[in-house]
Parts: structure tokens; C-alpha cells; sequence
């Protein structure tokens, strides 16, 4: 049977990624004492406050339809969040309540894009970029980035790449996979890049909230930015939310109407139950929340100082975020083959850089997942692969 060419648009080494994970997976089913590092999901729970909001809501009876966009106090709640913590001034008309930030770049993307148009993409980029893109019909034009530099973007790489077809810029501060974020000068440089050549820009700043170094930036707070600035976030990583799928857009009130269009077509809203837990999430001073971003700040710090020493691997320590990127190149092995040999061998999952992109070429993400003690077991098991194989090239 036929099939369109979409169905070969969105699958691509993107997607690919996760066959190690599911080989992980796979060989947890047949006993194997594996860590599973390879995915970003948070290892602790939903704080029970918005759970219980969930489940009074369904008591409730708030099981039926929604309003498309979210309920106007739950955008209201956003809108009042992101102009504190950036200044940018926003009301509810501005914000699409959606199924996880994934499904916002991808309503964004749709609403921006035609076939043909050019997005210029920091890498290393998240592994479902290139499908979102492509399921537009646009091309992924990539920003090579240096693992040396602790793969920060440079505006002037962006400003090389700008061609009549360049319709948007995405980026994503602090990065997945890299945690590598923008300072306020570097943000100033791009917004005039934007600014000069008309451009959208797309910022995906669903880590902003586990950011350990430095000050997050929203640039669409900057001069001459509201107007062609998608802010995207979602209460997966901060609240450990990541199976609620509750994410937003935040964005001139034409897109935003767009969005909302595009929503009517195909998702029909969030549930009512979801929303005033999400609600809660923003409302409440939680201090699980707290609590979990340190924990994640001391994961990070515990694994770079365990495998700082550590003969043939080097971590680069990130400004964020909830993943370490570990350069293996010395082991002799690239970084599928040693995250294969990790986990066949070692029993711990990981994802190879090079499917986030060229610059991770060599570099493995270990995902901050698993509490201090196994992560301490799973450096030591790092440690031990990268040793082995230092060994192999000496004999």
C-alpha cells in the first residue's frame, strides 16, 4: 500500500535514537540490571498537591470538553508567570495551552513554515527537530557549535547562515542535550539578526527553570522581539509532569489565534482535570519543585567531578538542564559504538551525540534520571568501559 511523503519527512536519525533505549528497555524485561540514563524523565514524583487538584477535578466532574486554547485562568496564570520572570508584557490572548512543549514547536512550526523555507537550528538540537521541520516541508539548517566552547552558540555562525529562504531561527537555552545557554549579549546579537533579516524566532526554554549557571534570558522580552518571538514551555521537567503532556506557547495574538486553529483541527484542548492541575503547578510555591532542581544541580555536579579524572572520558560540565555530555573520542570507539558496548556489556543506557547532530559527534548524554547512588554506580561503570577499551589499544 501507498503511503505520503510525509510518513518519510518525520522519520529520520531523530528518530532512530531511541533504538538503544528500547534495547535498554529490552533487555530490563529479561532481568538485566540496567540504568536507564537514555531518557529525559524525571525519577521523582508529581508533588501530591497537584495531584490531588487532578483528582478533586474529576470528582468534580470536569470531564468533558475544554476550551481549545486552555482555560483563560490557566493562560492567565502563564501569562503573569513569564512577564515576571521576564519583563515581557503579556495577557492571556497571548498564550495556547497545548499537549507538552512537543506539540507546541510543532503547531508553531506548522503556522510559520512552507515547503521550501529554512530554519536555522542550534546543534546539537534535540533528536525531534528534524521531523517537526520536515513534516512542514522546510529544511533544518544547522549551527555548527564547539564542544570546546561548551557548545554555545555564537551569533555570528547564525548571521553566516541567513539566506532569502531563512524564514526562522530556533533555539533552545539551556540546550538538550548539551545544557549550554545564552548569555544577554549573545541574546542581543541574535534578536538583532531577527530583527534585521525579518525573521521568526522559535525558543523552546522548556529547561529555563533548571538552570544552575548564569541568568535565563527571554528573548522575546528584547527590542523589536514580541512581535516575531514563539516562546514555548511546559511543566514537564520543572514539576516532573512529563506524562501530563501540559506545555504552552506564548506569542503575538495573530499566531496565537493560528495555534488555536490548528488545535480546533486536531487536538480539541487539553482535559479540564489536567488544566487546574497544571494550575496548581503554577500557582502554589511548591517546595518539591525547589527541592527537585537542587537535587538535579548536585546529580550534575557529582557526575563531572567522578568522571573529570577518569582516563579516556571527559565531561563537559552545563549550564543547565538534566543531562551531562561525555566526550569518549580518546576510547578509540565513536560514540554509538561505545554507548552500545555500555550498554551490552556495562548495563547502562545512554544516547550517542551524533544523533543530536554533528557537534555531539563523539559524545555520549547521560541523563541525570536516577538518584546519587546509582548514578555514582553508573559513572564507575563509564569509568570502567572507557578503561577496558584504553587497555585494548595499549595491547
Amino acid at each position: 500500500m501507498r503511503y505520503s511523503a510525509l510518513t518519510q519527512r518525520i522519520a529520520g536519525d531523530g528518530a532512530a535514537a531511541w533504538k538503544i533505549h528500547d534495547r535498554a528497555l529490552e533487555l530490563r524485561e529479561q532481568g538485566v540490571d540496567v540504568l536507564l540514563l537514555s531518557i529525559g524523565d524525571p525519577d521523582f514524583d508529581t508533588p501530591l498537591p497537584i495531584v490531588h487538584a487532578a483528582i478533586d477535578s474529576l470528582l468534580a466532574g470536569d470531564t468533558h470538553y475544554s476550551d481549545v486554547r486552555g482555560t483563560r485562568t490557566l493562560r492567565s496564570s502563564i501569562a503573569s508567570r513569564h512577564q515576571r520572570r521576564s519583563g515581557q508584557e503579556v495577557d492571556a490572548d497571548h498564550v495556547i495551552v497545548l499537549p507538552g512543549a512537543q506539540c507546541a514547536v510543532y503547531s508553531v512550526a506548522q503556522c510559520l513554515l512552507d515547503p521550501g523555507d529554512e530554519v536555522i537550528v542550534a546543534e546539537p538540537m534535540y533528536v525531534t527537530y528534524e521531523g517537526v521541520f520536515g513534516a512542514c516541508g522546510a529544511s533544518v539548517v544547522p549551527v555548527a557549535v564547539c564542544p570546546e566552547n561548551g557548545f554555545r552558540v555564537e551569533p555570528a555562525d547564525v548571521a553566516a547562515l541567513i539566506t532569502p529562504k531563512t524564514r526562522v531561527i530556533l533555539l533552545n537555552s539551556p540546550n538538550n542535550p548539551s545544557g549550554a545557554s545564552l548569555s544577554l549579549k549573545s541574546w542581543k546579537a541574535l534578536a538583532a539578526l531577527c530583527v534585521r533579516h525579518d525573521l521568526w524566532l522559535i525558543s523552546d526554554e522548556v529547561y529555563s527553570d533548571l538552570l544552575y549557571e548564569g541568568e535565563h534570558i527571554s528573548p522575546a522580552s528584547l527590542p523589536g522581539m514580541a512581535e516575531r518571538t514563539a516562546t514555548l514551555n511546559s511543566l514537564s521537567k520543572s514539576h516532573a509532569m512529563t506524562g501530563w503532556r501540559v506545555g504552552w506557547m506564548i506569542g503575538p495574538k495573530a499566531l496565537a489565534d493560528h495555534v488555536m486553529h490548528l488545535s480546533l483541527c486536531m487536538l480539541f484542548g487539553l482535559p479540564d482535570f489536567v488544566q487546574n492541575a497544571a494550575q496548581v503547578a503554577l500557582d502554589k510555591d511548591l517546595p518539591e519543585v525547589a527541592l527537585m532542581r537542587e537535587e538535579y544541580r548536585q546529580r550534575r555536579d557529582l557526575v563531572c567531578a567522578r568522571l573529570s579524572s577518569c582516563p579516556g572520558i571527559r565531561p563537559i560540565k552545563p549550564d543547565g538542564g538534566m543531562f551531562v555530555m561525555v566526550d569518549v573520542r580518546q576510547t578509540g570507539l565513536g560514540a554509538q559504538d561505545f554507548a552500545e558496548r555500555l550498554l551490552e556489556v556495562y548495563g547502562v543506557s545512554v544516547l550517542a551525540g551524533e544523533a543530536f547532530g554533528p557537534s555531539a559527534a563523539g559524545h555520549i548524554r547521560i541523563g541525570l534520571v536516577v538518584d546519587q547512588v546509582r548514578l555514582a554506580d553508573a559513572c564507575q561503570r563509564i569509568a570502567s568501559c572507557a578503561a577496558d577499551l584504553l587497555q585494548v589499544r595499549r595491547a
